[in-house]
């Protein structure tokens, strides 16, 4: 029998629909719960009016809660089908599956495995997501095996551009003691999961990430693909700022970089927001993670000058799109905004 060949599509490319799961208690956002679901719910309804979204509830009753909400904030209803599963957190970008296309015309649920960002403890629950998501799309869940072992990847900590090209972050996957994923595995190791599970031949090798950063690394803070050969990267001018020079480093690597035709990478330069600090931690504010939908792109803001240059750049590279801010000051207390909420469903 010959060998499936998988392709992981871009985010741009068409969505059957958005996966998002709801909060059912405030641990990832002491002290902002009540905004927080309400912030979810605003969010879902700006997603409706361009695809469905997958909402994953703890229970029955969680989800006559949220109905009640959807209800009130005039949110179509039509458009939102529900998976009852119980969650740790509702980071969907990491805990989710990747859908990928295959050479027979089909779809497959890819299952990385997930152990809390090699950081915290409480993630058994949402181990079982990609298996929940694949049964309630009707398609096959395909373990990413690699030396007889569940390979531990996030979401976010990977972006694509649908053709072959993927770019992450040696912080995250490649650091030897801290938040180890999958320990003893070199570059290559990751290459060839990458190229036998999401199709990719090129991958992209930044090295550090932004500070605040609890996942150590994640790429989908610092640069996005926004179309086959351009990536939008975020750049901080302080020099005093720790992120300047991490930043000024992975924009030598990305203008640098060629993508899997051989072609130069283009490169565009997006501000970083103000730093913010509530309580004892710098929060991990970026405009780059942002999410695509079928007809929009919804870019957390957080009440900062650079708001409207973050939203202009994004205007300029998506003509044919919706670009909405959504105010994410709350949402980011979670350590993380919309990208992370949510997993784009490939059609």
């Amino acid at each position: 029998m010959s060998k499936i060949t998988r392709r992981f599509p871009a985010e741009w490319e068409k969505h059957q629909a958005t996966l998002l799961s709801f909060p059912s208690e405030g641990r990832d956002w002491p002290g902002k719960y009540h905004a927080i679901k309400w912030a979810l719910v605003d969010l879902i309804k700006k997603i409706t009016k361009y695809e469905p979204i997958i909402l994953i509830v703890k229970s029955g009753e969680l989800r006559e809660k949220v109905t009640v909400m959807l209800e009130q904030a005039h949110v179509d209803q039509t458009s939102v089908s529900f998976i009852l599963k119980d969650t740790n957190r509702n980071w969907m970008r990491d805990s989710g599956p990747a859908i990928v296309k295959t050479d027979v015309d089909g779809r497959e649920a890819i299952q990385f495995g997930f152990n809390g960002w090699a950081k915290y403890k409480n993630h058994r629950k949402d181990q079982g997501i990609p298996a929940a998501v694949a049964k309630h799309l009707g398609i096959p869940l395909i373990p990413a095996m690699y030396q007889n072992k569940l390979v531990v990847l996030e979401g976010g900590s990977i972006d694509v551009n649908g053709c072959g090209t993927l770019i992450t972050t040696e912080e995250c996957l490649m650091d030897p003691v801290l938040q180890v994923r999958n320990k003893g595995f070199r570059k290559e190791d990751y290459e060839k999961v990458f190229h036998e599970y999401l199709g990719v031949t090129n991958t992209i090798w930044l090295g550090e990430g932004i500070e605040g950063d609890d996942t150590h690394g994640h790429v989908d803070d610092i640069c996005r693909f926004v179309n086959r050969n351009t990536v939008v990267a975020v750049q901080e001018p302080n020099q005093s700022d720790p992120n300047h020079h991490k930043l000024e480093a992975n924009l030598e690597i990305l203008r640098n970089a060629k993508l899997e035709n051989g072609e130069k990478l283009n490169v565009i330069s997006m501000p970083m927001p103000e730093r913010i600090d509530f309580e004892d931690l710098r929060l991990p504010a970026s405009y780059v993670n942002f999410l695509m939908t079928n007809g929009s792109i919804l870019v957390p803001t957080f009440n900062d000058k650079n708001d409207y240059k973050a939203l202009g750049i994004l205007t300029d590279m998506f003509p044919e799109r919706d670009i909405i801010g959504i105010n994410a000051v709350d949402l980011v207390w979670g350590l993380g905004t919309l990208h992370c909420l949510s997993h784009e469903i490939a059609e």
